[in-house]
């Protein structure tokens, strides 16, 4: 028993207390005021729950305000595509030219792999797989 159900247990023991004082005839006035007495322990337990769980969103819609959002526009990946692109044919040239075809497949491999690193990072379960729930 906390608190506030010993206070509200004393309550109750004042009114049966002032009942057998005052008689039958104030039964009803009693039992109102005890119920009053009710309703505002209530009103301020909502109240406080209400409050805290208020707080709670407000804390966690400000949690995810700061976290880092990531951009996956239609724009950035058709950008960084063609950026890819374009670098690709100076950096074929030079890697087969200094080192014939090894250094062709070297340039083309860290290509790939900074396309394969922009797709991981804003596609997070790109390369997870795929799981039947059947």
């Amino acid at each position: 028993m906390d608190a506030r159900d010993a206070d509200l247990k004393k309550e109750l023991d004042a009114t049966l207390r002032a009942r057998r004082e005052l008689g039958e005839d104030y039964d009803s006035a009693l039992v109102e005021s005890f119920l009053e007495k009710v309703d505002q322990r209530i009103d301020g337990a909502v109240e406080r729950r209400v409050r805290r769980q208020f707080a709670e969103q407000q804390m966690v819609s400000a949690r995810d305000s700061r976290a880092p959002r990531v951009t996956d526009s239609w724009g950035e990946r058709f950008g960084f595509g063609v950026v890819s692109l374009v670098l690709a044919v100076p950096l074929s040239a030079i890697g087969g030219g200094v080192a014939d075809l090894p250094g062709l497949l070297v340039a083309w491999a860290g290509i790939v792999g900074v396309n394969v690193a922009q797709a991981a990072r804003t596609n997070p379960g790109l390369f997870r797989g795929r799981r039947d729930d059947d």
